[in-house]
């Protein structure tokens, strides 16, 4: 009996050490599944990479969300996504009136997605138009690139769901693995 005890006092000391070495800063509530931070925006990131394209969701003058197809760039370390548009365009009047977005990312396969929810930036400055700037694009602008402008969306809540890598929702409410974010500028 005192055996029995004895492993489980230490069972129970490595237990407590897991928990406290590996924070658990995101996970699926009912599910009891925890997952790392690192892990979900590894995975986040891979899903973003094998995705061409993103949807750019604004809410427009009426507070209605107003979904476009966007070639976005990859997200860098803070998770930080570019992308670039037409000065003139609507997505740009909604950003102004409204900088709450989100990009939502579609896995190739079908196997999940990435939402960021998020705050946009619209930035025209000439360094960063360079940097973020795609060869493709110049039949959509001008010569001196004046219409365009570039779009800085500046994560708040990632959300995630791959099925590959077990990252699944709620049962009984569907709610998602996620990741907050602290605001950067």
């Amino acid at each position: 009996m005192r055996l029995i005890k004895k492993f489980e006092n230490k069972i129970i000391i490595f237990i407590l050490v897991i928990i406290i070495q590996f924070p658990l800063t995101a996970f699926a509530q009912e599910n009891d599944v925890i997952f790392n931070r690192d892990t979900l925006i590894t995975v986040a990131r891979k899903m973003m990479e094998t995705a061409r394209y993103c949807a750019l969701i604004t809410l427009d003058e009426t507070g209605y969300p107003a979904a476009r197809t966007m070639d976005p760039f990859l997200p860098d370390d803070n998770m930080v996504v570019w992308l670039g548009t037409n000065l003139n365009s609507k997505k740009v009047v909604d950003i102004k009136k409204d900088s709450r977005v989100a990009l939502y990312y579609q896995s190739p396969n079908g196997a999940g997605y990435v939402l960021i929810k998020g705050q946009a930036q619209l930035v025209d400055d000439p360094i960063k138009k360079q940097i973020y700037w795609k060869k493709e694009w110049s039949r959509f602008y001008s010569e001196e690139k004046s219409n365009y402008v570039l779009i800085k969306v500046i994560p708040d809540k990632l959300k995630l769901l791959d099925y590959q890598h077990g990252m699944l929702g709620d049962t009984n409410t569907w709610a998602v693995p996620f990741v907050e974010f602290k605001q950067i500028k």
